[in-house]
């Protein structure tokens, strides 16, 4: 089997990682479902700019009835779903000390909830055709950068790592593999959030100094590793999570 035919739907891809998944996938020759939660133009340009074999759909996914009929529409319009990478997720900073629990709700709700609901929503046409690539977007957060005020997100994104791996022994013997991606800094509108010029270059350099390659990553970088994932090449990997994130050096641990 190889990318022809194949349906992929990214969510949260209107912009950022998830946009650069979108073209990666549409480039190896996927449909593509553009998924958003509120950037819709940004969303309806993007699959514009993919062309035909896309499109363009709205969904929260933190909601488990918006993603059902999200799969219906993306089946209905370009066929079943064969490719499913979960990207949307939200950063709210925090410490023990300005621990929110509403915002932790709201991270878990889209970056844990969200995979739930999706997974949940798809696997079972995979498993009945044999065939299915899930690709998790997590973070290296979940794993233990020395970054401060990313704990509870990190938090979030542990869970994700940690369904990855179960639901990857669920699905396994029904042809279908589940794998994650951990990017480290990546430059997007996200990392950027409302820093002025001066302020996010010099995050920049401070992040690339944490770097074995010396530089922060680009949405891109986290792109080519989804699409080796998410293709059919990649049937004996599952269960596995693929650091991208530059060779962090600052990684919390005592070994």
């Amino acid at each position: 089997m190889g990318w022809d035919g194949q349906v992929a739907l990214v969510t949260g891809a209107s912009r950022g990682i998830g946009a650069a998944v979108a073209r990666r996938l549409a480039s190896l020759g996927a449909s593509v479902a553009v998924n958003y939660a509120v950037r819709r133009a940004e969303a309806e340009a993007l699959a514009g700019e993919l062309g035909h074999a896309a499109m363009a759909v709205g969904a929260d996914v933190g909601d488990a009835e918006a993603v059902a009929d999200m799969v219906a529409a993306v089946t209905a319009r370009l066929g079943p779903v064969s490719v499913l990478v979960n990207n949307a997720g939200i950063a709210v900073p925090g410490t023990l000390e300005t621990y929110d629990p509403a915002a932790m709700a709201r991270m878990r709700r889209v970056n844990v909830d969200g995979v739930i609901h999706c997974v949940r929503a798809v696997a079972p046409g995979m498993a009945a055709r044999g065939y299915g690539r899930i690709v998790n977007v997590a973070s290296n957060a979940a794993i233990g950068t020395a970054l401060a005020g990313t704990t509870f997100y990190a938090a979030t994104k542990a869970e994700v790592l940690a369904l990855t791996r179960r639901f990857a022994f669920e699905l396994g013997a029904k042809g279908v593999t589940v794998n994650a991606v951990a990017p480290g800094w990546i430059v997007t509108d996200m990392a950027r959030g409302g820093m002025d010029a001066a302020a996010f270059a010099e995050r920049v350099a401070g992040m690339a100094g944490r770097t074995m390659v010396g530089r922060v990553g680009a949405p891109d970088d986290i792109a080519n590793a989804v699409g080796f994932l998410a293709g059919p090449e990649a049937g004996f990997v599952t269960g596995q999570t693929l650091v991208v994130d530059g060779g962090r050096l600052d990684y919390i641990g005592h070994g």
